[in-house]
């Protein structure tokens, strides 16, 4: 279908004192001057070129920007005694010579950056850009990078444009008057393309993960990267979504169509889809062209802390390169070797958390290096950055789990965090954890324990009174939770449950709840979601005894959610657990006072045998 032209087609005609070749154009640059390039698929490849073509007689020229996907030729060794190349992103084209101290790097907030071409810390001879052609008006769109290239074009002393009608128009606060620009470059070529990072089965859970964390209505920041891609597969059936992102790619588009993303309870920007530039196929291009849905601004706007957190519900996805147990977080080396850039993630990080029900995220793989480095570490390795605070840091997600360490104490937080790591690290964590002092040494008999149990245990459950309880496999992190249930029960329901009337329950009892291998032993805890988490409000457990394949069962629930039928739900889900794994039916001691375990068990559609003895009942519950 042939693309609805959207521009004065006499332009070259009208504006004809400001057009030149590319050749022509970059013989205005001198040297020792420093040139912004446009950003992402935006990057004007053939003003790029025709610039490389005169390295030679441009000695001492800067080249800025933030990551590029195009060609970088720039950045060849051979051209690195003429441009010094500073990167406020490392994209792959220039990630080689900046790691051999041939280029640099500049660590900033994408909030920030603007503000460093506004104040002239950071003045700009020259911005090379890409536009679309000029409308009847006068104005150029910037097409699928807004970014920070509308604040380097307003500070540069001389803009060349390369002009080209594939440029995608977009809408919002990304325009330029043709007289903004100084000289203006017609190009007729295809926009980069950039197909869709793999989706592997890693990210794919650790997607799933986070997409449970989205709820209804939210307002979602998509960053860079495969897991925040893989993310947008698994929002389907999500409701009334907006977005409020850096970046869009050919994912969204399927989002949209599925009714998933309306932004119909946006809190700002309601009904729109704010991004600042898009990296993505044909498709995507065609998509943002001209569509009022999408509302394009530049970083200032997008990526600020203050306008972010005016989201109700905002969820900020971003990735790490490693998470130590204490929380910090690199995002932007390997090491001491800059890999990326800071990017927008503090940001985001930072809108979310003050945002209200906002959610940031962390997500990173559990290893590295084909499984043989892990992620998770004691300590991050020698010469990362942190790029986010451990004070900062409120969700952390892997394939095998989601921590939660805002408010968290380091040893909570190293808990939760080793528990989220490659099982075949968790013993090395756990030592080195105890050796640093972020664990007490009373767990080092826990090697080995540090489980968390398979999602297929998770269920919910509606109570008449509209109350919606999950259900999931107790986990190492429940410990002061649990501790919190047991001192708000009565003393009947104490009494009923440990068949004593113990004023206190020690630290040892709560760690058999805890740690466990969630096959012979199981704990399901119900809980409720709270401001700061969960709390817990009924447990159920059951132990293997493999000599007989029957398995002990108990369970309490909190009195105030006692008559609900929740010990029924619960004793039921435990059940299909045990057939599951095998197991042939239950014991349960109970008392002959406690009439509504007696009833639960009456009701579980048992072969049930049963013998009185004192004032205990025992049973046995065949499940054939």
């Amino acid at each position: 279908m042939t693309k609805p032209i959207t521009y004065d087609p006499n332009w070259q005609e009208k504006y004809k004192a400001q057009v030149l070749t590319a050749t022509d154009a970059v013989k205005r640059i001198r040297p020792g001057q420093r040139i912004f390039i446009g950003t992402g698929t935006g990057e004007p490849l053939e003003l790029v070129s025709a610039l490389s073509q005169r390295a030679f007689e441009l000695p001492d020229t800067e080249i800025v920007h933030l990551l590029t996907f195009g060609e970088a030729p720039y950045a060849h060794r051979e051209l690195a005694q003429y441009f010094r190349v500073n990167s406020f992103f490392i994209a792959e084209n220039v990630r080689d010579i900046i790691q051999e101290g041939l280029g640099d790097y500049t660590p900033i907030h994408l909030s920030d950056l603007p503000g460093l071409f506004d104040s002239g810390q950071l003045p700009l001879d020259v911005a090379l850009i890409h536009v679309t052609p000029p409308d009847q008006d006068g104005l150029c769109s910037l097409g699928v990078s807004v970014d920070i290239v509308k604040s380097a074009t307003e500070n540069a002393s001389l803009v060349i444009a390369q002009v080209n009608p594939n440029m995608p128009r977009t809408l919002g606060d990304c325009s330029l008057h043709v007289h903004d620009i100084d000289l203006l470059v017609p190009c007729e070529a295809p926009i980069p393309e950039v197909p869709l990072p793999e989706v592997t089965e890693v990210t794919r859970q650790i997607a799933e993960y986070i997409a449970a964390l989205v709820e209804d209505g939210s307002t979602i920041e998509f960053g860079i990267g495969r897991i925040p891609q893989a993310l947008l597969g698994f929002l389907k059936d999500k409701k009334d979504l907006g977005v409020h992102t850096e970046m869009v790619t050919d994912s969204m588009i399927d989002l949209i169509e599925s009714g998933a993303i309306t932004g119909a309870r946006k809190t700002t920007d309601r009904g729109k889809i704010v991004a600042s530039f898009a990296i993505g196929t044909q498709r995507i291009y065609d998509y943002i062209d001209n569509n009022p849905l999408f509302s394009f601004h530049p970083t200032e706007y997008v990526n600020d802390p203050a306008v972010i957190r005016q989201q109700a519900k905002m969820v900020a996805v971003n990735t790490a390169l490693e998470v130590d147990l204490t929380g910090q977080v690199c995002a932007d080396s390997i090491g001491s070797k800059f890999f990326s850039g800071v990017g927008g993630q503090v940001d985001f990080n930072r809108g979310a958390a003050k945002s209200r029900g906002g959610k940031p995220i962390i997500a990173l793989p559990s290893t590295a290096k084909g499984g043989t480095v892990s992620r998770i570490v004691t300590q991050l390795s020698p010469g990362a950055g942190v790029v986010t605070t451990r004070a900062g840091v409120f969700y952390v997600v892997t394939e095998y789990g989601v921590a939660y360490l805002h408010g968290k104490s380091v040893q909570e937080r190293a808990l939760a965090l080793i528990s989220i790591a490659h099982p075949k690290f968790r013993a090395d964590l756990l030592r080195d954890a105890i050796e640093a002092k972020y664990l007490s040494a009373s767990l080092a008999d826990k090697e080995g324990k540090i489980l968390v149990g398979p999602k297929e245990l998770r269920t919910t459950y509606l109570l008449n009174n509209g109350t919606l309880l999950n259900f999931r496999p107790i986990h190492p992190t429940d410990e002061p939770r649990m501790r919190d249930l047991f001192y708000k029960l009565s003393e009947a329901t104490i009494y009923y449950r440990f068949m004593s009337h113990q004023k206190r329950v020690t630290r040892h009892q709560i760690q058999d709840f805890v740690y466990i291998d969630h096959r012979n032993d199981v704990t399901i805890v119900g809980t409720l979601p709270e401001a700061y988490g969960e709390e817990i409000i009924a447990v159920g457990s059951y132990y293997l005894d493999q000599k007989t394949n029957l398995a002990e069962v108990a369970f309490v629930v909190s009195d105030k959610w006692q008559n609900h039928g929740i010990g029924t739900f619960l004793h039921r889900h435990l059940m299909r657990i045990a057939r599951r794994n095998g197991i042939r039916g239950f014991t349960a001691e109970v008392l002959t006072d406690n009439k509504p375990m007696q009833a639960v068990i009456n009701k579980s559609n048992c072969k049930i045998k049963s013998k009185f003895t004192g004032n205990v009942y025992s049973y046995e519950m065949d499940f054939e």
